[in-house]
């Protein structure tokens, strides 16, 4: 199985090329493609993860399912063949790893919720007890779960590549108080779901992000939901505060980069055989576990 780095839709306009997925107009509507490029340490890799676009893809799209009656999103359609006709000749590029989606007014805020200490969160709490202004316990750990879940919202920096973690008081002065309150409400109950359902699959929900738009004056879900490149999933029986936890996302790719002491500058390196097929395993076992079926690459 070969991996799909880029892809090339003809005349269709392309509007971006993200760390992983590509965006086009579709007259009023986006598509949304996922490839199969993956991204350490703020720079695209030159190997990509065969099928693991067609995983996050349909991870999102059990999740808007699954949240359908919490929050509209912009899901249109991921079957192909209910694409408009200009899309039917790049069928094996679109399928199973796009999204037909209507466009949002997005909001410039990335809505976090965390359960659990980890990340940049457990690097500020070190600092001054806090994360994004939000006071927490003395003598918590790296992975300890918190006494309730948190937002902490981050804003996209001005060179597009790392999100600045704020507080709430910063966000409701960009967007407003009123929409900042909603968002805050609604992270946090698509969190408090999604990590009950992680529960009942044996995982832990320690954290992840969500991204907002409006359409037709109403606050929907949009981009891509709950995947293993935006959420930290942890095993819950292995689960021990005091140190890094073990999760279901790149971190064998980030484990390897950090063997052979990589300067984390341009070009990246090639991944061999051996951590790709351990990174797409782990997807792949995200995949089955929230979802509970197998899905064919």
């Amino acid at each position: 199985m070969t991996a799909l780095l880029k892809t090339q839709l003809g005349d269709i306009p392309l509007l971006a090329r993200g760390k992983v997925r590509d965006l086009y107009a579709v007259g009023d509507d986006l598509l949304m493609v996922a490839t199969d490029r993956i991204s350490a340490f703020d720079h695209i890799l030159a190997t990509g993860i065969p099928g693991k676009g067609k995983i996050l893809t349909q991870i999102s799209q059990f999740w808007f399912e699954l949240f359908k009656d919490l929050v509209p999103n912009h899901l249109i359609s991921a079957e192909v063949r209910q694409y408009p006709a200009a899309l039917q000749p790049f069928a094996d590029q679109l399928e199973g790893r796009s999204m037909l989606v209507r466009r949002a007014q997005m909001f410039p805020v990335e809505c976090v919720a965390r359960g659990y200490l980890a990340g940049s969160g457990w690097k500020e709490y070190q600092a001054n007890s806090t994360v994004c202004g939000v006071p927490l316990p003395a003598g918590l750990l790296d992975g300890s779960k918190l006494p309730e879940a948190i937002f902490t919202p981050a804003t996209k920096s001005q060179d597009g590549e790392h999100d600045e973690n704020v507080s709430y008081e910063v966000v409701a002065g960009q967007i407003g108080e009123a929409d900042a309150s909603q968002l805050r409400r609604l992270t946090l109950a698509l969190y408090e779901k999604a990590a009950r359902h992680a529960a009942t699959c044996g995982l832990i929900l320690a954290d992840t992000k969500f991204e907002f738009g409006r359409i037709d004056g109403k606050i929907t879900l949009a981009d891509e939901v709950l995947s293993p490149d935006s959420s930290r999933f942890w095993e819950a029986e292995s689960w021990q505060p005091g140190g890094a936890q073990p999760s279901f996302d790149k971190q064998f790719v980030r484990d390897y980069l950090e063997s052979i002491r990589w300067n984390k500058q341009a070009p990246a390196p090639a991944l061999p055989a051996e951590v790709v097929e351990r990174t797409l395993d782990k997807y792949l076992e995200a995949f089955r576990r929230l979802t509970g079926r197998t899905l064919a690459l």
